[in-house]
Order: C-alpha cells, then structure tokens, then sequence
C-alpha cells in the first residue's frame, strides 16, 4: 500500500471502494432501474396517457405545448399548434406536456419503488420475528436444562454425607469412610 504523508493513495482507495460488494449491488440496481425506467416510460406513453386522454378529450401530453414564435405558419397549413408541427416548422416551444409524463413517470416509480420497499421490510419483520421465536425457545430450553440439572444436582446432595473426621463426601448409606476409613454413623 503506497502511503504519502499517512494518507491512502487515490488508487488504494478506490480499489478498496470497487472492491466492496456494496459498489457491485449499486451498479446491479442502476442497471435494473435504467431497465425499468424504460418500462415505466413505455406504461405512462403508451398506455396512460392515452387513457388519460380519453378524459381529456384526447390531448396526447406529449404534443402539449407551449409556442415561442409565430405560429401561423403551421395554422396556415391547417395543422394543430403541436410540439410535433412546431418541431416540423422550426419554431420553438417549451414542451409542458413531456414535463407532465416525467412527473407521471416519477410518480409511478417511486410508487413501485415505495411498495417494493415495504415488501422488503415486511420480509424483514417476519424473519426477525422468527429469529426471535427461535431465540426465546432457545432460552427457554436452556432454562428447562439448567432447572433439570439443579434438580439432579439437589438429588444427588440428598445422596452425599460428610465424614466427620475427614471432611470427604461418601454416600448417605455408607458405614465406613472411604477416604479415612473412620467408622460413621
């Protein structure tokens, strides 16, 4: 590791930084939104808007727009002030209505991405919530264990006497102490 002044190199570091599986996570879940972003974009152009526009009398938000020039080259030919037949024209337009399907499109993918997260924490819950069933059965089972093994252990005191000349345990029913040989009673 080549250190200038204590301090990591830019390439350590970043080769530390691509070498964490986070990066790799990060680069799968960009990849997996830019894919999705088209789905979403193809759902709000191809399918909502159009339902939308049944509402709205058919206005496609795409063609919405606002003119910043004369429009009366495209009225003269008979056509609808469009973003299209502006573009056609070369006049110049701010275009609201892509701005009102990107809104769409925010909406529907945070929507998506707001209940793909509550899938995941419900998952979550429910497996720390298993974690900790098995962790209290496991206390339990150790406390049942521990409570036979102080029950063995008083029941094998009752069985145990101490010699009185030597101080050794023998069994409660012994007449003689193993240890010293002393006569008990």
């Amino acid at each position: 590791m080549s250190k200038k002044n204590g301090k990591k190199s830019f390439r350590t570091e970043f080769k530390e930084f691509i070498s964490r599986g986070n990066v790799i996570d990060m680069a799968v879940g960009i990849i997996i939104g830019g894919a999705f972003t088209a789905i979403v974009t193809s759902l709000v152009g191809d399918i909502l808007t159009p339902i939308i526009g049944l509402f709205t009398k058919g206005t496609n938000f795409s063609e919405m727009c606002i003119p910043l020039g004369d429009t009366t080259p495209v009225t003269e030919a008979g056509k609808a002030v469009t973003a299209s037949n502006l573009k056609e024209f070369g006049i110049g337009y701010i275009a609201y209505g892509n701005f009102i399907n990107a809104i769409i499109n925010f909406i529907i993918i945070a929507l998506v991405v707001f209940f793909i997260i509550k899938l995941i924490q419900k998952a979550n819950f429910k497996a720390r919530k298993a974690e900790a069933a098995a962790a209290a059965e496991a206390a339990a089972k150790k406390a049942e264990e521990e409570r036979l093994a102080a029950e063995a252990a008083e029941a094998a005191k009752a069985l145990i006497k101490i010699c009185p000349y030597c101080l050794s345990e023998i069994n409660v029913k012994a007449t003689r102490c193993p240890h010293c040989t002393s006569q008990v009673e």
